[in-house]
């Protein structure tokens, strides 16, 4: 079916102007556990919440305008994370993080990355359906090489679907059918499509809105509040109970807490999309059409409103072309290896760690991790003793740093043989912005070489002892890449 421009424009319009609604409800909740009571905007906006949902893709559309023949390519994303992308969140600083050690775009989102199934792809989807509105499969190309530069696996199958899902929707209106055409596009038995299938057979069976968010929360929660799989069971629920009404659908997405700002968008987005009349003024008229980006997007000159956006995206979409280039060559992850000097103390720290500073044993081994994410098997961990690991960071000059050392098992952690912080087991996030506050210490230390040494213990009946270890800026929370030595 060929689309009018001035179709094209309005679909266009109505999709980033529900993203912006439903971010905008959402981010004050981003990261809440649900469920949540909203049923409009709390507290009312004045403009537009500015939110990294949009200003990627704002962002992705002046590198390609500013091409002279506008080319999707990892390459391209790449460079433009380095050069003008200044967020540390997740798996946003983790790319920055590899591609500034040398890693190429193609890898930069596989290696050593916990939050490699987070949704931070898959909220910048729509300007791919834009750029292939009707076109799926080409759709679905162009997000993969936006994609793979953060993420993989479930991160990228969720990038895909909702690419697709939204191509198809200027086209097709029937969300039954718009469900079946992204599935076909990802992975029958991966993680997302699992979800959606077991979402929509349990809104089929006339279960409340209750019900329905905590078999989601039973089968596929997850402690990273941004895990794609578990927010995809919000979104789609949010899609098929909400029956089409806009702030009905938000409002449930939203609800549903965890990565609030971010489900609320891609569902407002859709609905946006599909029905650009159908979302009320009462939600549009707080936010208005001004584009508001965020302070950490830098070098770039945005368009002043989404009108002004959606001009430049359809100027492009006669324009823009595919890559097709080969993949870069896989590096040789040995450089990037992390080793420690590793031994057993054969006490348990329990209190008062700083009159109890831990003792390496006389025989110890160095030991090679593929990375910061680091494990060894509990059963290396006699009872009532710590496993000590020394590890090495250099700092080219005096600075105030984040010291992290994120795991859900029993931990204590010394910086130059003075201890920094320790906990008994719990969540993680691993993330220099986002870590809980006992996994973490900001810390002054001068130039040269210093020593953070971990001692882990089981803090259950885990099989596997795992940890992310990490050495950020404290001002802005990103990685200083080659602080520790690899």
């Amino acid at each position: 079916m060929k689309l009018s421009q001035d179709t094209l424009r309005k679909k266009m319009l109505g999709c980033f102007l529900g993203k912006s609604a439903g971010g905008t409800l959402g981010q004050p909740y981003e990261g809440w556990e649900g469920p949540l009571g909203l049923t409009y905007y709390d507290p009312v906006p004045t403009d537009m919440i500015p939110n990294d949902d949009l200003d990627l893709q704002v962002l992705w559309a002046d590198c390609l305008a500013r091409q002279a023949e506008p080319v999707v390519d990892r390459d391209l994303f790449g460079r433009a994370w380095v050069e003008h992308v200044h967020f540390p969140w997740s798996e946003y600083g983790i790319a920055i993080r590899n591609l500034k050690l040398g890693i190429p775009a193609t890898w930069s989102g596989r290696y050593d990355n916990w939050f490699k199934d987070g949704l931070g792809a898959a909220i910048r989807s729509e300007i791919w359906a834009c750029l292939a509105p009707g076109n799926p499969e080409l759709a679905a190309k162009f997000m993969r090489e936006d994609a793979m530069v953060d993420h993989v696996g479930e991160g990228v199958n969720a990038a895909v679907f909702l690419a697709v899902l939204e191509s198809a929707a200027f086209v097709e209106s029937d969300m039954e059918k718009l469900l079946n055409t992204a599935l076909a596009a990802i992975p029958a038995e991966c993680g997302i499509a699992r979800a959606v299938r077991d979402t929509r057979r349990w809104c089929s069976q006339k279960r409340t809105w209750s019900e329905v968010f905590e078999l989601i929360k039973t089968h596929y929660g997850s402690e990273d509040f941004t895990n794609t799989v578990m927010n995809f069971g919000f979104s789609v629920m949010a899609l098929l109970m909400g029956k089409g009404d806009f702030g009905k659908t938000v409002c449930y997405a939203v609800n549903c807490g965890k990565d609030a700002d971010c489900t609320g968008a891609t569902v407002g987005s859709i609905l946006g999309l599909i029905n650009p009349e159908g979302i009320p003024e009462e939600w549009l008229r707080p936010i208005g059409r001004k584009l508001v980006l965020s302070p950490t997007i830098v070098g770039i000159t945005p368009p002043a409103t989404l009108d002004d956006f959606v001009e430049q995206l359809l100027s492009l979409r006669e324009r823009v072309r595919l890559r097709t280039a080969p993949d870069a060559p896989e590096p040789d992850w040995s450089r990037f290896a992390l080793t420690a000097e590793c031994g057993l103390f054969d006490r348990w720290i329990r209190y008062d760690d700083r009159k109890n500073p831990p003792v390496m044993p006389e025989k110890t081994i160095r030991r090679t991790f593929p990375g910061s994410n680091g494990c060894i098997e509990a059963s290396e961990v006699p009872l009532n003793a710590l496993y000590l690991m020394r590890f090495r960071f250099h700092l080219a000059k005096p600075q105030r740093v984040r010291v992290m050392f994120c795991t859900a098992s029993l931990s204590r952690v010394w910086v130059d043989g003075a201890f920094a912080f320790g906990r008994d087991g719990g969540w993680c996030q691993p993330s220099f912005h986002h870590c809980p506050i006992n996994q973490f210490a900001d810390l002054d230390l001068a130039a040269g070489e210093h020593t953070l040494t971990a001692g882990v213990a089981p803090a259950g009946d885990e099989e596997m002892i795992r940890w992310t270890v990490g050495i950020g800026d404290a001002a802005d929370f990103q990685w200083i890449p080659d602080a520790l030595i690899y």
